[in-house]
Order: structure tokens, then C-alpha cells, then sequence
């Protein structure tokens, strides 16, 4: 598997590259809309073909570019089947999509949001906003919910092998990368602690909205494609 790690520095954002190199097809995971020349650019050096852009939520921070790069390379856009209405296939818990002779298997990991999913290839896990590099995604709007996440992490990504390679959608202090085992001997909102404690945790955060929240997720659920404005 060819592999790349990419980075939005505005929003903290990590964008993957996942590509089959015998086929050369390729996959977007969480594209950021500013980026997509670069991205494509990229694409173009390495010799590859997009058919997939997998997003692992409605975005609250950036708008992404799937919609985008679904009209420039003719990808087809994959995300949960409680998400944005403007994708081309809408998956659930244990669904597979390919990307060439890839197979990437869909794990529903709620909390963050309600549609918010991860994503496992071979050795690599992409946790989008569920689970970060010693922390979690906020759980305090668009449906979100402690207990969920809590469920999500310890359920479905826990039970991965602990060699199991975590890839986050963002960062905020300069980690690149984690394992399944590193995250659950260390990362301080979980290690050691109950459901009820995570979720009392969760509760007291307190935080601002996200800067982009009113124009992320509406432009997020039209794939970052917004509607033209309707003539009078």
C-alpha cells in the first residue's frame, strides 16, 4: 500500500492518502477544500488515480473537497448512512469498500457525532474526530453523545490489535501517529477510566463552538459543494 499523511495547517486537519500500487487507485480520507490543488497536484506526481473519498463525518472545522474532487476525477464519495445526503455510497458497521486491490472495512464509532465512522486498512486506523492522539473528539454538538464514545473506542477500536496503527483526523500538539496499545495504557481521558467517568469528564469541558460551525456542516452535508443561490 502507498501511503501519505497530509496536514491543514488552518484547521489542524490530516488528510490520507491510501493507494493501491498495482492498480494505482487511490483514496482520500477527510479532504480539506483548500488544499485540493495541492492534493490533486500530488495525485498527479505519484501516478495515481482517485475513485474513492471516504469522509469519517459532517465536519464542523473545515469544509472538505469531496464534492469537488468528485467532479474533477469521477471518485465516488463514501460516508455514513446517517450523514451528509449528498454522498454516492452510504455505508454501516462492517461494510468493505475497495480501492483497487485494497479492501477498507467501515467501523461505526459514534459519539463525536452520529455519524461519525473510522476506518481500518490492513495495519492502519483512521480515527477521524473519535478518537485523537491523547484525547477524543468533543462530544457537545451535532448529536453528540459521551456514552456513544466512549462505547465506540472501547468496543470497536480497543478490541483492534495493539500494534494497530492510530492515524487521528486532527492534531494540536504535533503528534503524527499512535497505536491502538499506546492510546489505552495513556491517553488521560480513557486509561483507567469508567464509562461514567468519561462521560461526567465530557460534560464539564465547556468549550466554545468550532469557529466554522455555521458554515462547515451545512456546506459539509452538500459534500462542500453549497447549493447556488436561489433567483428571485
Amino acid at each position: 500500500m502507498l501511503f501519505r499523511q497530509l496536514f491543514d495547517a488552518d484547521s489542524s486537519t490530516y488528510t490520507y492518502i491510501l493507494a493501491d500500487r498495482s492498480t494505482r487507485a487511490a483514496a482520500f480520507i477527510d479532504p480539506v477544500l483548500e488544499q485540493v490543488e495541492r492534493d490533486l497536484r500530488l495525485l498527479e506526481e505519484l501516478g495515481l488515480k482517485l475513485t474513492v473519498v471516504l469522509e469519517t463525518h459532517v465536519h464542523a472545522d473545515h469544509v472538505t473537497s469531496a464534492g469537488i474532487l468528485r467532479e474533477r476525477t469521477g471518485a465516488t464519495v463514501v460516508a455514513s448512512r446517517r450523514g451528509a445526503p449528498c454522498v454516492d455510497r452510504p455505508v454501516a458497521h462492517g461494510d468493505v469498500v475497495r480501492v483497487g486491490n485494497l479492501e477498507v472495512l467501515v467501523l461505526e464509532t459514534p459519539g463525536h457525532t452520529d455519524d461519525s465512522l473510522s476506518f481500518l486498512c490492513e495495519h492502519r486506523l483512521f480515527t477521524g474526530d473519535a478518537l485523537l492522539i491523547r484525547g477524543t473528539g468533543r462530544t457537545d454538538f451535532q448529536n453528540g453523545d459521551p456514552g456513544q464514545l466512549y462505547d465506540a473506542i472501547t468496543g470497536h477500536l480497543f478490541t483492534l490489535p495493539e500494534e494497530t496503527e492510530v492515524y487521528p483526523g486532527h492534531d494540536y500538539a504535533g503528534h503524527t501517529q499512535s497505536t491502538v496499545g499506546e492510546e489505552k495504557r495513556h491517553n488521560p481521558r480513557l486509561a483507567g477510566r469508567t464509562r461514567e467517568g468519561f462521560i461526567t469528564l465530557m460534560k464539564e469541558r465547556n468549550l466554545p463552538p468550532p469557529r466554522k460551525l455555521d458554515v462547515a456542516v451545512p456546506a459539509n452535508r452538500a459534500c462542500g459543494r453549497a447549493p447556488s443561490p436561489v433567483q428571485a
